[in-house]
Order: structure tokens, then C-alpha cells, then sequence
């Protein structure tokens, strides 16, 4: 059974502090119970910001960094050092700056095949985490249009879910993605979306109380099986609610 929570602050700066707390919390928990934290990132700005401040006191010394192995969610199909890739993000924006060892960062290898990338990283989940992988923790985060990781409106998020990982063609930005399937992001035991700005209202409204159709918002195929959807949007996105 999914419990699933809402948690609404004034400001964005409010916000990524909640995510970089349950980022603490998390990895706190996954260390003492299984000695090793298994987190998936995303991309985007509202993650960004929460990852600055994991990079910094006081947070920075909470963590047991040996312990955590980074995964990626989604990634652009674009090499390392683009400026479009979620690896380069994340690494520039904390993981030079904890001491995570390089080989627990397991990034995406968007530089090659689409197709390829996709199986690659599949096995490369099912080789560090078992046959079925359950990562502890996914930051997630939606647009506008209640697109999560790379799962995007007009085609069924559940498109080869036990694939694990799959390759994504976004009409919008005309270029290829590689994602984790709702199967790999829902066997999670915490999976935590963060929503900043107005723009993502209307979005937010129809994912949490519309019509379910996730093929019109893919956010809503989400609903961490056995674990805990936690929701941590700014006011102004909650402006719908």
C-alpha cells in the first residue's frame, strides 16, 4: 500500500532545504538498516537547488557519503561535460564537493546509442542492486505538463516498465533520452517529488486531484509500491491544490 503526502512551504528556498533534509534523512536510515544508501537523482532547477546545499554545512557532514552509490533517473543523450546532462549537474553541483568514492556514481552513458544506454544502465541496476532493484530513495521532479524523469505526455509511461530502463525520444526538446521506467522508480522505499513555480499549478492539480490518465500526465504512473510518495511543492505551485 503507497502512503502518499503532501507538504506545502512559503518559498523555493524553503523547499530545497525539505529535499536536501529527506536526502539526509534517508541515507541516515538506509546506512543503519542495510549499511549502504541507494539514491536515484533528477534533474532540473528545484533539484539543483536542494543538492547546493548537500555540498554545504551543516548537511554535509550528516551524510556517510562512503556509503551512498548515486543513480540517475533520466538523463539527456548528450556526453558527460554537456551542459545539458544531469550527470554534469549533479557532479558540479555536489558531488565534487562530498566525498561520495567515484566508483558509486553510476551515471547514465548518454553519449552513446540511445537503445544501448538504456540496456546498459538496466544491467548495470540489476547487477549492483539484484534481479529486482529497489533504489531507497528517487528525487523526482514534474513539469509543466506533469512530465516526470523522462516520461513525457502523449505515449503510455508504462511502455516496457519491466525493461527497467528505456530510451525516449522528447518531441519538445527533439532529442534522446534514456529513463527509468515507473516499475524501477516505483519499487523505491521513498520517492520524493519536488515542485516549485506557478507555471507548474494546473499540472500539479490534475496529476494529485484530476482524472487519472497517465498517458496525459505521466507524474500520476507514481505511486511507490510498499513505500512512500512524498510531495514537497512551494506555495505557488500548490497555488492549485
Amino acid at each position: 500500500m503507497t502512503a502518499s503526502a503532501v507538504h506545502i512551504f512559503r518559498t523555493p528556498a524553503l523547499l530545497a532545504e525539505a529535499m536536501a533534509d529527506a536526502f539526509v534523512a534517508a541515507s541516515r536510515d538506509a546506512v543503519a538498516a542495510r549499511e549502504a544508501f541507494n539514491v536515484a537523482l533528477a534533474g532540473g532547477g528545484t533539484p539543483r537547488e536542494a543538492y547546493s546545499l548537500l555540498a554545504r554545512e551543516p548537511r554535509r557532514s550528516r551524510v556517510a557519503w562512503e556509503a551512498v552509490h548515486v543513480y540517475f533517473g533520466d538523463e539527456r543523450c548528450v556526453p558527460p561535460d554537456d551542459a545539458q546532462s544531469n550527470y554534469r549537474m549533479a557532479k558540479e553541483t555536489f558531488l565534487d564537493a562530498v566525498d561520495v568514492p567515484e566508483s558509486h556514481v553510476h551515471r547514465i552513458r548518454g553519449e552513446i546509442a540511445p537503445a544501448q544506454a538504456a540496456l546498459e544502465y538496466a544491467q548495470l541496476l540489476r547487477d549492483a542492486l539484484g534481479s529486482a532493484p529497489r533504489f531507497d530513495l528517487v528525487m523526482l521532479g514534474m513539469g509543466a505538463d506533469g512530465h516526470t524523469a523522462s516520461l513525457f505526455p502523449g505515449e503510455d509511461p508504462f511502455t516496457d516498465d519491466d525493461a527497467l530502463v528505456r530510451a525516449v525520444y522528447s518531441q519538445s526538446a527533439r532529442m534522446w533520452r534514456v529513463t527509468l521506467t515507473p516499475h524501477a522508480i516505483n519499487s523505491g522505499r521513498e520517492v520524493i517529488f519536488g515542485v516549485s513555480g506557478r507555471e507548474k499549478a494546473a499540472a500539479l492539480h490534475a496529476v494529485r486531484e484530476g482524472p487519472h490518465d497517465p498517458t496525459r500526465y505521466p507524474a500520476q504512473a507514481i505511486a511507490a509500491h510498499g513505500g512512500r510518495v512524498l510531495w514537497l511543492v512551494d506555495s505557488a505551485a500548490a497555488g492549485a491544490v
